[in-house]
C-alpha cells in the first residue's frame, strides 16, 4: 500500500500534461501512486497518460465512457486509490520539487491527521509567481493538530481540493464524494474541513497553480456557471443533516455571499443577458440560507446587502460607478505624478546653476538598495580622512536604517535628491544613477563597479540579445562618459572595464574596497554574526549563493538545498542567498526551510555573509573573486555551463581556472563533500592560484588608497602586490602562499 495515491484528472491539457506527472514522479519521495483519469478528453491526453503508465508502474489510467467533469473523474480516481492518503492535482498544475517529502515529514510530525493543508503559488506564462496571499493562516504555530473550529481563519485559503493531504480512510467513513457541475470543490472542501476530527497546516508551497491565458473552465463564459447555487445548496444540506455544525452556518452564508459577489463581477464568466436572473437565483438563496451572526467587513456589507434585497440595478450601478471612480482616481494619480516629475526637474535645473559644494559626497549603490558594497567601503574610509567632508546615502526608504549614523538619508525622487545631485562635487555608485543626472564641471564621479567580471558585461553584451534584453546601449555610452574614475581590483578587471566601457575616464587598480573588511575583521565580530545568524557553535555554515541566470525566469532552483544538507548531515547548515534579481532561494517559494537552511536573502551585506560562514557553493557569481580573500574553500556547482555560456558568456574557462573543487551535477556535489574534496590539498592549491591571479592588491586597504587619490588629491601610485605571510588579521583564516604552489 503506497504511502500516497495522487488523483489526475485531465481533460483538454495536452499541452501541460507532461509536466504535471513528472513532476510527481521527480519527486524524491518514491512511496506514491498516480491515478491519472481520462476525462474522455479529445485530445491526446488519453495517449500521454497510457505512455507514462507504460514505462512507470506507479502510472495507472481510468479512461472514462463519456466526459463527465472534474468531480466524477476525481471519484473514479478515488475509488481506485489504495494510498493512506489521497492527494489531488489538476492536469496543467505541477508539484514543486520535494513537495511529496515536506507532506511526509509533516504528516509524521502531527500523528497522521484527517487533512492536511498546504500552501501554492499562482504561476503565470511570464514566469511570475505569487503566493497565496492568506499564507500567514497556514503557519506552523500552536498545537501540531486541531479542529477548524480552533482556526477557523482556515477558510480564507482558497477552497480548492488539490492544496490538502486526505487521509483516505477518514473520506471513506465520511462518504465524501463530489457533485458533478462547476465549483465542484466547494461542497467537497468546506464539509471535509468541518467534519475532520484533526487538521494539520504545512507553510510551504507544494503545487505551482498554472494561471491560463485561455482554457481554464472556469474562466469560459457559460451557463454552467449557475452550478454554483447547487454547490451551495449541497453545502447547507450537509450541514442541516448535523446539527452540531449548525455554528457554521453564518461563516458560510457570508462565504457564500463573497462568493456571488465575485462571480457576478467576474468579466467574462455570466452570459450576456444573465445577470438578472444569476441576481434574483442568489437573492433566493440569500433568504433561504441568511444566517445572520458572522461579522461582515465594512466594505462588503453594501453588497451583501443588496443581494439580500434583490437590488440589482442598483448593484450594477454601484458596481460601474466604483469601476469608473477607481479609473479617475488611477488618472489622477497619473496627472500628480508627472506634475510633481516637472516641478522636481525645474528644481534640479535650477540647482544646476548654483555652484558645486566642494566639501559633500553622494554615494549609493546597487539601485538604492542599502548601505553596501565598494560604496559603503569608501563612505566610511572618506569621513574617517577627509576633514570637513559632508556624505550622503541615497536609498529607498526601506532600507534607510542600514545607513550609519552621521550619514545623511536621501530618498529617491525627492527634492533634496535632486539638489544633492546637483550641487555635490563627489558622486560614488558601483551602478549608474539616474540618466537624468548632468554631470557638471567641477564634479567627480567613481565608478566602483560590483565585483570581477567573470560573465559578459556592457557593449560585449551587443552581441547576446537573450542576456542584454533591452539595453539601451546608446544611453551606457552616454552614462560611462560620466565617470572619472573608475576602480579595478585587477588586470583581468581593467582590461575588461576598458574595453567594454569605452571613454576617457582614469582606471584606479587600487584593489577591492569591498573586500576590506575580510582584513579588518575581528574573532569576536565573527562570532557575533554567527550568532545572529542562527549557526551553531561547532557547525559548519556553507554559504550558498548563485547568480541571477538570463535565460530563465521566474523561481531559478540551480540546487535542491533539501538534499544535500540530508547528504551533508546535522553538522552542517546552508546560508541560502538568491541573487537581488532573483525571487527565491534554492527552496521553493514561500517553503519553510528546513532546519538546516538558513534563509538569508534579507541581509543585505553579503560580506557579513561570507564572514560567516566557513564554506562557499557558488557557480558564475563574482562573489567568488571576494570569498577567496578569505582563504576558506569555494565550490562551484556548474550544472548548466553550456546553457549559461550560450546565454550569458563568460571572460575565461571557469572549469579550466577554478577556486576550487567544481561539480557537474548534484550528485558529483555530493561526492565532493562526502570525500572532503572540498577542502582538500588540490582545492587549496587552486583557490591560492586564484587568489594570486584576482585579488593581488586586496590587503585591507583599498579603500584608503581610493579617498586619498581622488578625495585628498594624492599623487598617483601604484600599489604592490601583497607579498607572503603578510596581513594576517586574527579572526581570518591564515592565506595560502601563492608561493607554496609555484609547482603544482
Amino acid at each position: 500500500m503506497p504511502r500516497f495515491s495522487v488523483i489526475v484528472p485531465a481533460y483538454r491539457v495536452q499541452a501541460y500534461l507532461h509536466a504535471c506527472l513528472d513532476s510527481v514522479l521527480n519527486q524524491s519521495f518514491k512511496d506514491h501512486e498516480i491515478i491519472v483519469v481520462d476525462d474522455c478528453s479529445p485530445d491526446a491526453c488519453g495517449s500521454i497518460a497510457d505512455e507514462y503508465a507504460a514505462r512507470d508502474p506507479r502510472v495507472s489510467v481510468v479512461h472514462l465512457p463519456a466526459n463527465s467533469g472534474l468531480g466524477p473523474a476525481r471519484n473514479a480516481g478515488v475509488e481506485r486509490a489504495s494510498g493512506d492518503y489521497l492527494l489531488f492535482l489538476d492536469g496543467d498544475d505541477t508539484f514543486t520539487p520535494e513537495a511529496l517529502q515536506a507532506v511526509a515529514d509533516r504528516l509524521e510530525e502531527t500523528g497522521g491527521p484527517d487533512v492536511l493543508v498546504y500552501d501554492y503559488a499562482r504561476t503565470y506564462w511570464s514566469g511570475k509567481s505569487e503566493r497565496n496571499v492568506f499564507s500567514q493562516a497556514l503557519a506552523e504555530t500552536g498545537p501540531p493538530t486541531f479542529r477548524l473550529a480552533d482556526r477557523p481563519e482556515l477558510l480564507k485559503v482558497l477552497m480548492v481540493v488539490w492544496n490538502k493531504a486526505y487521509r483516505r480512510e477518514f473520506v471513506e467513513a465520511e462518504g465524501f464524494t463530489f457533485p458533478p457541475g462547476y465549483y465542484e470543490d466547494t461542497p467537497w472542501t468546506y464539509p471535509v474541513l468541518m467534519a475532520a476530527g484533526s487538521i494539520a497546516v504545512l507553510d510551504a508551497v507544494c503545487v505551482d497553480y498554472r494561471q491560463r491565458r485561455r482554457g481554464n473552465i472556469l474562466s469560459t463564459t457559460t451557463r454552467r456557471h449557475f452550478d454554483v447555487f447547487d454547490q451551495y445548496d449541497r453545502v447547507f444540506a450537509f450541514i442541516d443533516a448535523r446539527p452540531e455544525l449548525a455554528v457554521w452556518r453564518p461563516v458560510l452564508f457570508r462565504r457564500m455571499l463573497d462568493h456571488f459577489s465575485t462571480l457576478f463581477t467576474s468579466p467574462g464568466r455570466l452570459p450576456r443577458g444573465t445577470r438578472a436572473q444569476f441576481f434574483r437565483r442568489a437573492r433566493a438563496h440569500c433568504r433561504r440560507y441568511r444566517a445572520p451572526g458572522a461579522a461582515v467587513p465594512r466594505r462588503a456589507r453594501l453588497r451583501h446587502a443588496l443581494f439580500r434585497l434583490g437590488a440589482h440595478r442598483t448593484y450594477r450601478a454601484l458596481w460601474a460607478g466604483q469601476r469608473l471612480r477607481g479609473r479617475l482616481a488611477g488618472a489622477a494619480r497619473a496627472v500628480r505624478r508627472a506634475l510633481r516629475g516637472a516641478a522636481l526637474q525645474l528644481h534640479y535645473r535650477v540647482q544646476l546653476r548654483l555652484p558645486v559644494r566642494p566639501g559633500e559626497a553622494v554615494f549609493a549603490a546597487y539601485w538604492n538598495r542599502g548601505y553596501t558594497c565598494s560604496p559603503a567601503a569608501l563612505e566610511a574610509a572618506a569621513r574617517d580622512l577627509v576633514p570637513g567632508l559632508r556624505t550622503s546615502w541615497i536609498c529607498h526608504p526601506a532600507y534607510a536604517h542600514t545607513v550609519p549614523d552621521g550619514v545623511r538619508v536621501l530618498h529617491p525622487g525627492t527634492a533634496a535628491y535632486w539638489t544633492a545631485l546637483a550641487r555635490s562635487r563627489y558622486l560614488v555608485n558601483n551602478v549608474n544613477f539616474d540618466r537624468r543626472l548632468v554631470k557638471r564641471h567641477g564634479q567627480v564621479l567613481v565608478q566602483t563597479h560590483h565585483g570581477t567580471p567573470l560573465k559578459t558585461m556592457g557593449t560585449d553584451l551587443v552581441h547576446r540579445p537573450a542576456a542584454a534584453g533591452s539595453m539601451d546601449f546608446a544611453q551606457l555610452l552616454r552614462n560611462v562618459d560620466k565617470w572619472d574614475f573608475s576602480l579595478s581590483a585587477n588586470q583581468h578587471s581593467t582590461l575588461v572595464w576598458e574595453r567594454i566601457y569605452p571613454s576617457g575616464y582614469t582606471t584606479l587598480e587600487y584593489g577591492s574596497p569591498r573586500n576590506d573588511v575580510f582584513h579588518r575583521a575581528r574573532p569576536e565580530l565573527i562570532a557575533r554574526l554567527r550568532a545572529e545568524l542562527g549557526v551553531r557553535e561547532g557547525v559548519t555554515a556553507l554559504l550558498y549563493a548563485p547568480t541571477h541566470r538570463d535565460y530563465l525566469r521566474g523561481r531559478q532552483r540551480p540546487l535542491d538545498l533539501e538534499q544535500l544538507v540530508r547528504v551533508l548531515g546535522p553538522r552542517y547548515v546552508v546560508l541560502a542567498r538568491s541573487h537581488y534579481l532573483d525571487t527565491a532561494t534554492g527552496t521553493p517559494a514561500g517553503r519553510t526551510p528546513h532546519p538546516q537552511i538558513i534563509d538569508v536573502g534579507g541581509h543585505l551585506s553579503v560580506e557579513e555573509l561570507c564572514l560567516a560562514s566557513d564554506g562557499l557553493i557558488t557557480d558564475y557569481s563574482s562573489l567568488m573573486f571576494d570569498y577567496v580573500n578569505l582563504d576558506r574553500p569555494v565550490v562551484l556547482h556548474l550544472e548548466d555551463r553550456q546553457a549559461y555560456e550560450a546565454a550569458r558568456g563568460t571572460y575565461f574557462d571557469l572549469e579550466a581556472f577554478p577556486p576550487g573543487a567544481v561539480a557537474r551535477s548534484q550528485e558529483e556535489l555530493h561526492e565532493i563533500f562526502t570525500s572532503g574534496h572540498w577542502r582538500g590539498p588540490r582545492s587549496t592549491q587552486r583557490r591560492a592560484a586564484f587568489r594570486a591571479r584576482f585579488c593581488p592588491y586586496d590587503d585591507g586597504h583599498a579603500a584608503e588608497r581610493v579617498v586619498r587619490r581622488v578625495f585628498l588629491g594624492d599623487p598617483p601610485a601604484q600599489p604592490q602586490p601583497v607579498a607572503s605571510g603578510e596581513l594576517r588579521p586574527s579572526g581570518v583564516p591564515r592565506q595560502v602562499m601563492v608561493r607554496e604552489y609555484t609547482n603544482g
